[in-house]
């Protein structure tokens, strides 16, 4: 069972999202430029969400590089050493579970995506194997303070660091790793999934799908120049004490993403209860999500306007291609819905709509071509709840 999310959503003057210059993300599509915010960034915002819209802090991940600090700071807190020796000791954990280090930065190779009890589970771990994991670190720092004086020597440590860090775990250890890496109550990490190149059976396979979003228009990057003026000035003095720009553009963006609610069940081993607060909150989430870039200074802080929502057994439809062709017309967002809701209609023409459960449809101007007016709804909670009760048809899972 699957839940596709459709959104328009018109930003003014805004930087939501940026690329290597600070410049605002665009994509060409269609033969036109189109401004873009990447899928990631809206995974973010709409994950940052997820405890107002029903999951319980616990229940949601983190993506850190600092499981090392956090559990020396933890350790050393229980009076088991100075922080500087709980952090070589939790390193030789770290590498003893199959994770890199980097010796300078003392972060882990790549982001982790954990469940908030990793950096409890890991000091329980150092804790059980302190005497052996203290003094294999003791034996390193020795080692090193003694490579110091000798070049070659440098060279042998680190290259024995090297390989003992990339050993292979035994079995139990790798029991271990995966109570620290366990993600079984954790909804987002089942919903958008997780890699760990060195070890894929530690990998989640996403119950959910992302697009970037794309505007329905063409658009045009601007600047904003601006000038600051120092308050404490003399009175005789003139002239700004700051210049610069910030790049902006404005446009109506095309959203979408979906859910299988099969995979997700899979993820979260079929905890009822879970399944359905996590597709409840994913759905309000999304709707809400609104990246952070640049608001302070631009307050971009709207509202989709249009929503559509479909619950289908199978199969998924990305609805971009409505927007092959840039909208150009000086009614953007009224064109834009109608160009989206008449390609769905193309669509189920063509197709077919065998697998299709339901259809939901929501505008704040109420007015919606294309759709069956019994598909139309008044409201997001009226939206959410048709969408939720279809998806629970057939599922197992009731969906609130």
């Amino acid at each position: 069972m699957i839940i596709e999310l459709h959104l328009l959503q018109s930003f003014p003057v805004s930087n939501l999202n940026r690329d290597d210059v600070g410049q605002p993300k665009t994509a060409t599509f269609g033969g036109a430029v189109r401004g873009r915010i990447s899928s990631q960034c809206l995974k973010r915002s709409a994950r940052q969400l997820f405890t107002l819209h029903g999951l319980s802090e616990d229940e949601t991940g983190v993506r850190t590089k600092r499981l090392l600090h956090q559990a020396a700071v933890i350790l050393a807190d229980k009076g088991l050493g100075e922080e500087e020796h709980t952090r070589l000791v939790v390193e030789e954990g770290l590498a003893e579970l199959g994770f890199h280090v980097d010796r300078n930065t003392r972060l882990t190779e790549y982001l982790l995506f954990v469940g908030r009890g990793a950096t409890t589970f890991l000091v329980d771990y150092c804790i059980a194997k302190w005497t052996d994991l203290s003094a294999r670190a003791a034996k390193k720092l020795a080692a090193a303070a003694k490579a110091a004086e000798k070049k070659d020597g440098a060279k042998a440590s680190a290259k024995a660091s090297e390989k003992a860090a990339k050993s292979k775990p035994s079995k139990e250890v790798l029991a271990e790793a995966a109570r620290i890496l366990d993600a079984r109550r954790v909804a987002d990490v089942a919903l958008f999934g997780r890699m760990i190149a060195d070890n894929k059976g530690f990998n989640v396979d996403a119950a959910s799908q992302v697009a970037h979003a794309i505007s329905t228009h063409a658009v045009a990057t601007e600047f904003d120049y601006y000038t600051a003026v120092d308050d404490a000035k003399p009175d005789d003095a003139s002239g700004a004490d700051m210049i610069g720009t910030v790049d902006f553009n404005s446009a109506c963006y095309y959203r979408y993403a979906n859910v299988d609610l099969h995979q997700l069940d899979r993820n979260l081993d079929g905890v009822e209860d879970l399944v359905a607060r996590t597709a409840k909150a994913w759905l309000y989430s999304f709707v809400h999500a609104r990246p952070s870039g640049k608001q302070n200074s631009m307050a971009a802080l709207t509202m989709p306007h249009t929503l559509l929502g479909v619950v289908r057994d199978n199969g998924s439809w990305n609805l971009a291609n409505a927007f092959l062709k840039p909208v150009d017309s000086l009614d953007v967002m009224a064109d834009s819905t109608d160009r989206m809701t008449q390609h769905f209609d193309s669509l189920r023409r063509f197709y077919g709509s065998a697998g299709i459960r339901s259809v939901t449809a929501a505008a704040v101007a109420g007015t919606l071509t294309h759709v069956d007016q019994e598909d139309v709804v008044s409201s997001l909670d009226d939206f959410a709840g048709r969408v939720l009760a279809s998806a629970s048809v057939g599922t197992g899972v009731s969906v609130p």
